[in-house]
């Protein structure tokens, strides 16, 4: 019986949400009262809900809510689970949220973006509720899903200026790496277990040591793409970089954000999965590494920066660093315990950021006293001034993830460019004639050859999409090598299964040509109003076509798979049906919907974000 409640917390920040929608942006008074009391509403329902379990159960509570799609081996389904864990996260996110809340009343009272502001947090309030309170892995990609496109928006807030636009891009690159790596663990659940594994069902643990005592190289990949996830979530060594780029939001934001909730979820997604990699002392080793190298390297780099920001996310990464020791180690309710404790210490910090940077000035104004210099051998004054320098500049982060991550994939890009010319993309759309001919006419060929052309459309389609990561010259050019890149993406995955089934390509592709459709519509009328369509510099057209700016950003969200579109569903039955020894397969299409969701919020921020072009908009080329 009390299982029945879980969907209750997830429905009122998703009430709270829409209801934020219908109002007005001039009724401030309104849409901050509806969202907080109905986050009080929910803190108090919660606490309620948790000192019941505790008194009366105190025993895991999992609920089976929604079944989304079944056949003979898979089942995608809505998974609810309550526990020490989950009560934990939920209540500090509840009265976080309610705290940041009501400072956000007063902090964008008569803000031009004050609704957009409130019900984006209300967004983000139900993705985080839908990761904590996720029952399998599939639950979970929802929220994770979600708290992505909120972070994005949310950074990118300040959207009239350059930093917060160009940033947000960054940051949600990381996020969509971090996607991609659970994407690949639930393609390899899938093919391991069989099923749909549900997180009670790990908490079984000689079948899990049996399971991994079984395929023992399979289950290491799939624990090391979980632990990756969890360190570009959680800013972790090398990926840490983001998180003080994200604080180009709303400092109400940075602190619910990053300096609270979303920061500590790869804590989260390792403690919930706790029992299947602790068996594994190769993951438990990486865990500890990347915790030591994470908390050493951010304190250093938080002693030496000068924004009062930079200096709390850094902080706030080292904290994180000594949680994933403890939770390698096993110290699960001292973790906990630091979750909280770091996430209240860096809410406060964040709101009162500004009040104590104004004092700080004033003090150093009237009252500065230069340091005495310390004496130290010239071996010591090197390693110093080293580590200084190198924490200056944060460990070059930046530059490595870009030259090591990103680069090749542009550099690929570049070297295909001949792919974007007209004539070949029509041959493209040609050659697409006799994939879907095959796809019926299977029995007309052998395996072999199946194999080879299965792989060549895989390829083809990866090669397409970092042509249009990579394309500036043109929006509408860029969307359609997307929509060739995904045809492609298709055609490969279903010509090798011959037990795929049409209904799940129709989902898949239902939702590919909604998005398609919508998003050429949308730029052939920006192309009627504005000659410029070029994606060398951000134009801001969102100040003069707002309309058009949102349906383009559904068009997007509906290419990338969010939940709330087929694509979604689509997206995991079509990973489902890729053969765990087919790795060269699985790899170019992993790129492929890497690259892709770089690519549309990159056309995306191109067209509407950024300064606007008329005279009454403000032009800030940097951040203020």
């Amino acid at each position: 019986m009390i299982a029945q409640f879980l969907p209750l917390f997830l429905g009122i920040p998703l009430s709270i949400f829409i209801l934020c929608l219908l109002f007005p942006s001039t009724k401030e008074k309104l849409i901050a009262s509806i969202a907080i009391w109905g986050t009080a509403l929910q803190t108090i329902l919660l606490l309620g809900y948790t000192i019941y379990w505790l008194t009366k159960a105190r025993s895991v509570v999992d609920l089976k809510y929604f079944v989304f799609y079944k056949e003979a081996d898979i089942e995608i389904f809505l998974d609810f689970y309550f526990d020490h864990i989950t009560a934990t996260f939920s209540l500090l996110g509840s009265f976080v949220t309610f705290l940041v809340l009501i400072f956000s009343k007063y902090y964008l009272h008569r803000d031009s973006g004050f609704k957009r502001f409130f019900s984006t947090v209300m967004l983000f309030f139900f993705a985080y509720n839908m990761t904590v309170f996720a029952g399998n892995f599939e639950t979970l990609f929802i929220g994770w899903e979600f708290l992505g496109i909120t972070s994005f928006l949310l950074i990118s807030f300040y959207r009239d200026r350059y930093l917060p636009v160009k940033n947000s891009l960054k940051t949600i690159s990381l996020y969509r790496l971090g996607d991609m790596c659970l994407i690949l663990a639930l393609w390899s659940t899938h093919h391991l277990w069989h099923k749909n594994i549900t997180f009670l069902q790990l908490n079984n643990t000689e079948e899990v040591i049996k399971h991994i005592a079984e395929h023992p190289t399979a289950v290491t990949f799939l624990l090391l793409m979980l632990v990756v996830a969890s360190v570009i979530k959680s800013g972790q060594f090398p990926f840490s970089s983001w998180v003080p780029r994200a604080m180009e939001g709303p400092t109400t934001s940075s602190a619910v954000f990053y300096g609270s909730l979303a920061i500590h979820i790869g804590a989260f997604l390792l403690l919930r999965t706790y029992t299947y990699w602790h068996p594994v002392a190769l993951i438990q080793y990486v865990i500890i590494s990347i915790g030591v190298l994470s908390a050493l390297i951010a304190s250093m780099i938080a002693r030496v920066q000068s924004t009062v920001k930079t200096q709390i996310a850094y902080a706030s990464v080292a904290q994180i660093g000594l949680i994933f020791i403890e939770i390698a180690l096993g110290w699960h309710t001292l973790a906990l315990v630091h979750c909280c404790g770091n996430a209240l210490l860096r809410t406060y910090q964040l709101l009162v950021s500004p009040s104590v940077l104004g004092y700080k000035i004033h003090d150093q104004v009237f009252n500065f006293k230069p340091n005495n210099p310390k004496t130290s051998t010239p071996l010591s004054a090197t390693w110093l001034n080293t580590m200084y320098m190198l924490s200056l500049k944060e460990w070059n982060m930046d530059m490595y993830l870009k030259k090591f991550l990103w680069m090749p994939f542009k550099k690929i890009g570049y070297l295909f460019s001949w792919m974007a010319h007209p004539i070949v993309m029509i041959a493209g759309f040609i050659l697409l004639l006799p994939g879907f001919f095959l796809l019926r006419s299977t029995t007309l060929f052998n395996e072999t050859v199946l194999s080879e052309i299965h792989i060549l459309f895989a390829f083809i389609g990866m090669l397409f999409v970092l042509v249009a990561f990579t394309e500036k010259q043109n929006a509408i050019r860029g969307w359609l090598l997307i929509i060739l890149s995904q045809s492609y993406v298709v055609l490969s995955i279903a010509l090798l299964n011959d037990q795929y089934e049409y209904m799940e390509i129709a989902l898949y592709v239902a939702g590919l040509l909604l998005a398609a459709l919508l998003g050429i519509l949308v730029l052939q009328q920006l192309k009627h109003k504005q000659t410029e369509l070029h994606l060398n510099t951000f134009h801001g057209y969102l100040h003069e076509f707002p309309q058009h700016g949102f349906l383009f950003l559904i068009a997007c969200l509906a290419f990338v798979g969010l939940p709330f579109t087929p694509t979604f569903i689509g997206l995991d039955l079509m990973y489902t049906h890729i053969d765990h020894e087919e790795y060269v397969l699985v790899s170019m299409i992993t790129i492929s919907f890497l690259v892709l969701e770089l690519s549309v919020l990159r056309i995306y921020a191109r067209l509407f974000l950024g300064p606007g072009k008329t005279k009454d908009t403000p032009i800030a080329y940097r951040s203020s």
